[in-house]
């Protein structure tokens, strides 16, 4: 016991000696990738009474689910699943970031602003028995971050966690074989308009300094946005009334995306110390 209590005294005399390494103002700028989560559980979601809830099944006249041929995570091909679906694609994720960090002893706490193009792309679609598809293509063109950060640092090393609010910038669009409906963007203004959403991100890294104002970063970021209500379509007539979108509600059915935007990003960056 006696070891551990001298061993823990040395690490934190060690974190004391450079108590004020981390602190002041930085800025830099990192290179990565930014990855897709996996596409396993994307879907379409449908609103087919409009009372805003996205839990309805579409129907056909029978009563069959106009939409058991199922769903894919990408973009349709074809009509039907048997043609396949194109695959998303995952990004470079480049930009630069400005911060300031507090030091008290070996605790360091910070807020930074950081802005990146990580441009990536991911797609979904419904197949109905029609047959027809229903494509939600976005791809993401500019993302922002406003964190917080605390961490654990030395005179060089300092280890932290992160975590905060994201602002995406989104280009939106979608397409359908089904010529029978008539199909409008809902919270757009226009299809294929670039939109912002807001999401959060939480994750953590290693910074290493290099010398006294030059410092390099190792960090993983997630991002989460929620854009399912910007991507929301509303299908409408000229269609009979036993036609499925208009079969509940005349007005017609709302489609929208199920899942979030989610993205797992790793950096490599450099910071200039002031």
């Amino acid at each position: 016991m006696r070891i551990v209590v001298m061993l823990m005294a040395a690490v934190l005399c060690a974190a004391d000696a450079g108590a004020q390494t981390w602190r002041g103002f930085y800025f830099g700028g990192h290179l990565g990738g930014a990855i897709r989560t996996d596409d396993a559980d994307e879907s379409v979601e449908f609103d087919t009474d409009l009372d805003g809830s996205f839990t309805d099944t579409v129907r056909t006249a029978a009563g069959a689910n106009a939409f058991s041929p199922g769903f894919c995570g990408g973009i349709a091909a074809a009509a039907t699943p048997q043609g396949g679906c194109a695959d998303d694609e995952d990004g470079v994720d480049v930009g630069g970031r400005a911060g300031y960090d507090w030091q008290t002893g070996s605790v360091v706490l910070g807020a930074l602003v950081d802005v990146s193009r990580p441009d990536v792309r991911d797609g979904v679609s419904a197949f109905s028995t029609t047959p027809a598809f229903y494509a939600f293509d976005r791809e993401l063109k500019a993302l922002a971050g406003f964190r917080g950060r605390i961490g654990v640092g030395s005179d060089r090393v300092l280890a932290y966690g992160t975590g905060g609010l994201a602002l995406g910038w989104i280009d939106q669009t979608f397409t359908t074989s089904n010529a029978v409906n008539t199909f409008v963007a809902v919270n757009q203004d226009g299809d294929g308009s670039t939109r912002s959403a807001v999401g959060y991100q939480a994750g953590g890294g290693i910074e290493f300094m290099l010398a006294k104002r030059v410092s390099i970063v190792g960090e993983y970021l997630f991002t989460s946005l929620d854009n399912r209500e910007e991507s929301t379509i509303q299908s409408q007539g000229p269609a009979p009334a036993t036609n499925p979108f208009v079969l509940v509600n005349p007005s017609g059915t709302q489609l929208r995306r199920s899942d979030r935007f989610d993205i797992h990003s790793l950096r490599a960056g450099v910071n200039i110390r002031f």
